[in-house]
């Protein structure tokens, strides 16, 4: 009967309460119940928030004048103090709480699993366009068919699992490196791309519309990477500085990143902030010379 930290209940209800994933999840590899406190009632708690107490009278309190030069020696005096508690008769009961154990709860304990818990680590992710959710910098491939859906993603030693409304959808080996790709072939089939909200082809088209290097730089980083639909965060990411910056800086901007063999979106923000895309800027044409009547120029004087 936990209290209701944020480690163990992320919605605190009394009748519902939400559990976190992890806790829940090593409470049912033990086999152990969870009912936590309901709100604002320390009343459930009683008997913990006592025991608490009586330790410190008990243990804490007989040892406070006490000096030990090592560990194992103040771990024996623990030991010793604590099993006279056990042994103290309980007026209440009219046993000892070492009595109460042998008689209760040794007969219903249940034997530890066969398999060691693992620790697990639980995060809520949506899924992206290019059929990818993200864990740790890296992105791992989901059946097509979950673009925009929200799932749960289980972490666990080497293994990245993927769960949608509590079924599991994808399994990968968890990438050690950073920046990476896991892509299973079923989940992007070619075939499929247009059922997806994104397609390469409206990609390129919205690139066109900012500047003819847009488009080219979008195409060369949907080029080097083995699916096309990898390649759609960066070139949405790019397509999105145009809010920030005029397009023919993009443009500018895109070319340089071309000209250097850039192929993501934090070069050609970098390339921006520092002004590195002035340089291929076109060259403005001069005005003509602007005719007046009244402007006699340098050859009336002749």
């Amino acid at each position: 009967m936990p209290d209701n930290l944020k480690s163990a209940v992320f919605k605190a209800d009394r009748f519902d309460p939400g559990l976190n994933l992890t806790y829940a999840e090593m409470a049912s590899h033990y086999g152990t119940a969870i009912l936590p406190a309901r709100p604002y009632k320390p009343c459930d708690k009683s008997k913990v928030e006592v025991a608490v107490q009586v330790a410190q009278r008990w243990v804490l309190a007989r040892l406070r004048n006490r000096r030990f030069f090592s560990l194992a020696d103040l771990n024996a005096a623990i030991r010793r103090l604590v099993d006279e508690l056990n042994m103290r008769v309980m007026r209440g009961y009219g046993a000892s709480r070492a009595d109460l154990f042998a008689t209760i709860d040794r007969p219903n304990l249940q034997c530890l699993p066969p398999e060691p818990y693992m620790f697990a680590r639980w995060k809520r992710a949506r899924v992206a366009p290019d059929y990818h959710v993200e864990v740790d910098s890296s992105w791992y491939s989901v059946p097509f068919g979950l673009i925009r859906q929200e799932v749960d993603v289980r972490v666990c030693g080497a293994v990245v699992e993927i769960f949608h409304r509590g079924q599991r959808v994808a399994s990968h080996p968890r990438c050690p490196s950073r920046r990476s790709h896991v892509t299973v072939p079923e989940h992007m089939p070619s075939a499929h791309r247009h059922y997806a909200e994104w397609t390469p082809a409206r990609v390129l088209a919205q690139a066109a519309k900012l500047g003819p290097s847009v488009a080219a730089f979008c195409e060369a980083v949907m080029s080097d990477r083995p699916h096309p639909e990898q390649g759609f965060r960066s070139c949405l990411g790019v397509l999105a500085l145009a809010k920030s910056y005029e397009p023919a800086r993009l443009d500018a901007a895109c070319r340089r990143g071309l000209s250097i063999r850039a192929r993501s979106v934090v070069s050609i923000r970098s390339i921006l902030k520092n002004g590195l895309d002035r340089a291929f800027l076109e060259d403005e044409p001069e005005p003509f010379p602007l005719h007046h009547p009244n402007i006699r120029g340098r050859g009336y004087y002749h």
